[in-house]
């Protein structure tokens, strides 16, 4: 049973065409992945079918009393509410059914036996759906899904205005997956969740009922949990049934096809124009040249899509500096209170560093604080005199500024065309260059971040959750990178298969914190 039908959808913004003549079936049951590089429009596909976006033409249609639960990278929390309120928005409409049955009950006393029959049908088939959706164990289920995604050790009781980017996208996720819809539409879902939610995630949508799709560059838990891909490319959407490997076979496989037939056909095409150009003026031959003519007219030409500008990065070395890049002695992370327990370290010269924990360890101040950005509880952090830092932070508010005048700002020197070239490196167009940094996607927006890091001289490389919106392969091209850069990295992520064959070391957060895990 078909439960979202959408049929010839063509939406573009400006001159620039996202979707062309899109169809898409989401049957009941089906887990869908959607996937495509960096700004091909997978968000923007979600915004149309969730209506927040009308497309140029086409059809979305669901079928009748569909509930839908969408989780998108922009989603925002209200300030002055609890983690607790929030989530217990998720049974809102419950909450409105039993005000409903209880109003019923206290009309009873005054209602003839027609209409108390009537009433009685009323408060059972509320009865039941109350039953059927756990309404009276609302506050175990909140407990169990706050817990699995790292909301407990945070405190239900606290302000969402509070909280980091990372843990209201845990708010926000957790309420999502409560409301139990019957499409659940999640947009990255996994840019915020270490490795542990990242599983209990996992577990939960391989035994999720109910219809999702999901956009996720994370390939081994896309590979866990769908059973269909959809892929957006050149403003096509195309459907695979399979996991992600399974796409990339077939994808590949009819990229090749397409390739054979295509030069095949262009031989075709140079011999019969051959043959028109030679025989056209002798009147013995100029019926044939006139048919081959004709058939040249009516062929239809086979295309092959443009190849994606692929990123190139690549990290400049300033001096060499002394052995011991960062030392820090009796290091006590935290703001108001201590994250951890009183730490050593040196981060030599040349080392590359993975820094791991669960969420709320202190991962990021940790790196904030041995880049002297944010104070330490108490201890000390000395640097190199020759240390010269690139930082890309986990999380950065985007402007209203194009692309090109964010690096300018940051490198007047250069002239138009070298900001220009700089970007494209990274993989970005004239059209993403001349566009507001607000309107780009995450991985988009992260690129021309990249590219001011690339533009500087650097000896220390410090990267905080750099594949979070980043597609395929953007990562590998980052992963490469890494490796080729001869100074000191330090890096923080929640995807092993990135990190693990780049890292000299690990260090471990959950060894020194004063957090009981």
């Amino acid at each position: 049973m078909s439960i979202l039908n959408v049929e010839n959808v063509t939406h573009g913004f400006g001159a620039r065409q996202i979707l062309n003549n899109a169809s898409f079936r989401l049957l009941k049951g089906e887990h869908v992945g959607l996937v495509g590089a960096n700004g091909e429009g997978k968000s923007t596909f979600l915004n149309i079918i969730t209506g927040k976006l009308m497309p140029d033409e086409g059809t979305v249609e669901w079928c009748r009393h569909i509930t839908t639960g969408y989780l998108d990278q922009y989603s925002t929390l209200t300030k002055g509410k609890t983690i607790r309120e929030v989530l217990r928005e998720a049974f809102s409409h419950l909450e409105t059914l039993e005000a409903e049955m209880i109003a019923i009950y206290d009309k009873m006393a005054d209602l003839s036996e027609d209409e108390m029959n009537e009433a009685m049908e009323d408060v059972g088939e509320i009865q039941n759906i109350l039953d059927y959706s756990g309404y009276y164990t609302i506050d175990a289920r909140i407990s169990e899904y706050a817990n699995g995604l790292g909301l407990g050790e945070i405190g239900l009781d606290r302000d969402v205005s509070e909280l980091s980017g990372g843990q209201r996208a845990k708010v926000l996720l957790a309420k999502v997956l409560l409301e139990n819809p019957m499409i659940l539409i999640l947009d990255e879902p996994t840019n915020f969740l270490d490795e542990n939610h990242i599983a209990w995630l996992k577990n939960f949508l391989q035994n999720y009922e109910n219809a999702f799709i999901l956009v996720s560059h994370d390939i081994p838990f896309l590979n866990s949990v769908v059973n269909v891909i959809y892929h957006v490319e050149n403003a096509v959407l195309t459907r695979y049934t399979g996991d992600y490997d399974n796409f990339v076979r077939m994808y590949e496989l009819k990229k090749r096809q397409l390739e054979q037939a295509y030069e095949k056909q262009q031989k075709e095409i140079a011999d019969l124009e051959d043959f028109v150009a030679r025989n056209k003026a002798r009147v013995a031959t100029t019926n044939m040249a006139k048919s081959r003519q004709k058939k040249l007219d009516k062929m239809e030409k086979i295309t092959l899509a443009r190849e994606k500008i692929k990123p190139s990065f690549s990290f400049n070395s300033a001096r060499t500096p002394g052995r011991v890049v960062i030392e820090c002695s009796d290091l006590v992370l935290g703001y108001d209170e201590p994250l951890t327990k009183p730490i050593s370290l040196k981060l030599e010269c040349g080392q590359k560093i993975a820094v791991r924990g669960v969420n709320g360890l202190g991962k990021s101040t940790l790196l904030k604080t041995l880049l002297k950005l944010i104070p330490p509880v108490s201890g000390t952090v000395e640097h190199d005199q020759f240390v010269e830092v690139g930082y890309f932070e986990q999380e950065e508010d985007a402007s209203s500024e194009t692309a090109l005048q964010t690096i300018w700002d940051e490198y007047p020197a250069l002239t138009n065309a070298e900001v220009r070239a700089a970007l494209a490196r990274c993989g970005l167009t004239t059209e993403h260059i001349t566009s507001q940094m607000r309107v780009l996607s995450g991985g988009e927006n992260a690129k021309v971040r990249l590219c001011k890091i690339m533009l500087k001289n650097i000896n220390l490389l410090v990267l905080d959750e750099p594949t979070n919106h980043l597609d395929v392969d953007a990562k590998d091209e980052l992963k490469r990178a890494i490796k080729a850069f001869r100074g000191t990295v330090l890096m923080v992520s929640h995807e092993p298969e990135f990190y693990m064959d780049v890292a000299d070391d690990i260090w471990d957060l959950e060894q020194w914190t004063t957090k009981i895990i």
